[in-house]
């Protein structure tokens, strides 16, 4: 069995990277990590934590350490129910630490629409619906469906990471209704960009336009898991998957490694 890491590296110079236009919002997308190395910043810790000099640690180095300051919703992470609203199927939604992380470990199934989807567009669920009835094996219960639509391709540094195709309300709904319990995506988002759902909104009053995708949630309890990296290596099934968050008491989301077990 190989593991394949499906996980977006997370890393703080990407902030360097962003497109001028996306700079505003970058603890959207970039993590900040403040580093002490065991020869500068871990050295003058221990220091100071032991009232000793330099010279009284072990090759003049103490240790190595990190601060982080990020969101839950940061590169490859896994959304809770509480993402989408307060209530889930009629009950209180969970969070992410209400979700046993068996039910995060699922047979995997790759749709590939490269190609076959429009940047900034909804993906129609007709092509889901297609897509599903030429995939050689049945979507079984709590299963996890990832999407493939290219956006994996782009660097964090080129505008197009940043418009990419979304799910609909009623796309989301289908993939639920064949017992998928794991939406996935190699996307930034699950949605449309948001200024695509803001301009439709605007433009026809309908609230139906506003974050639809994920909303759909709310009907049918599904985690969502966005920023797939590394989809290419993975078979259209046949493989385990698993999707791993921090389990942060009472959030919405969080940072996970997902990886996928194939034989």
């Amino acid at each position: 069995m190989r593991l394949i890491d499906i996980t977006r590296p997370l890393d703080p110079e990407d902030i360097n990277k962003l497109p001028e236009a996306m700079r505003a919002s970058a603890s959207t997308f970039v993590p900040e990590i403040i580093y002490q190395r065991p020869a500068h910043e871990g050295a003058d810790v221990m220091c100071q934590l032991f009232d000793c000099c330099q010279g009284d640690l072990p090759g003049g180095e103490g240790w190595g350490a990190e601060r982080l300051h990020i969101n839950t919703h940061l590169g490859t992470h896994v959304d809770a129910p509480l993402h989408y609203g307060s209530t889930c199927e009629g009950k209180p939604s969970r969070t992410i630490s209400d979700i046993d992380i068996n039910e995060l470990h699922a047979d995997g199934h790759v749709l590939d629409l490269r190609g076959k989807v429009e940047k900034r567009q909804g993906i129609p669920v007709e092509l889901l619906r297609a897509e599903i009835e030429a995939h050689p094996v049945k979507i079984g219960r709590g299963d996890a469906i990832m999407l493939r639509t290219g956006q994996e391709d782009h660097p964090i540094g080129d505008m197009n990471f940043f418009n990419y195709p979304g799910m609909t309300r009623e796309g989301t709904l289908y993939l639920a209704s064949l017992g998928a319990k794991i939406l996935g995506t190699d996307a930034l988002g699950w949605d449309r960009p948001f200024d695509v759902m803001r301009k439709a909104f605007k433009e026809t009053g309908d609230k139906s336009q506003i974050w639809d995708g994920h909303f759909a949630g709310r009907d049918a309890e599904v985690f969502i898991i966005q920023q797939l990296h590394n989809l290419k290596s993975l078979p259209p099934h046949g493989f385990k998957v698993g999707f791993f968050p921090l389990h942060l008491a009472r959030c919405s989301a969080s940072p996970a490694r997902a990886v996928a077990f194939v034989s």
